[in-house]
């Protein structure tokens, strides 16, 4: 089941606070970066991050879910309601993410 533009809309929203979010849409479903990096993304009307140590400190009692078929485990974030909450686990997540691969020129 593909995610929906109305959900991928109302996380947008609720990311509002933070600069340079950006999303990519990706076969259905849409991948999720703040500052030019992968936090996650929105699979199946579901919101889910990258599980790095500092995103389990600030959720641990957050559920492993797969986002498709063959994919590894993401956290599932119950809290998209709380845009304070999201404000705070991206900026806490940061750090941690791995940065971008330089694209190969052609």
């Amino acid at each position: 089941m593909a995610s929906s533009k109305a959900y991928l809309q109302f996380i947008l929203e609720q990311l509002s606070g933070l600069e340079e979010i950006t999303y990519r849409a990706m076969m259905g479903e849409f991948i999720i970066y703040y500052r030019g990096k992968i936090v996650g993304g929105i699979y199946d009307d579901r919101f889910l991050v990258k599980p790095v140590k500092a995103a389990i400190a600030y959720m641990p009692t957050a559920s492993y879910e797969v986002p498709y078929e063959g994919a590894k485990e993401m956290l599932l974030v119950d809290e998209v309601d709380d845009k304070d909450f999201l404000t705070g686990l991206f900026h806490a997540m940061y750090e941690e993410l791995p940065t971008p691969k330089p694209k190969k020129k052609k």
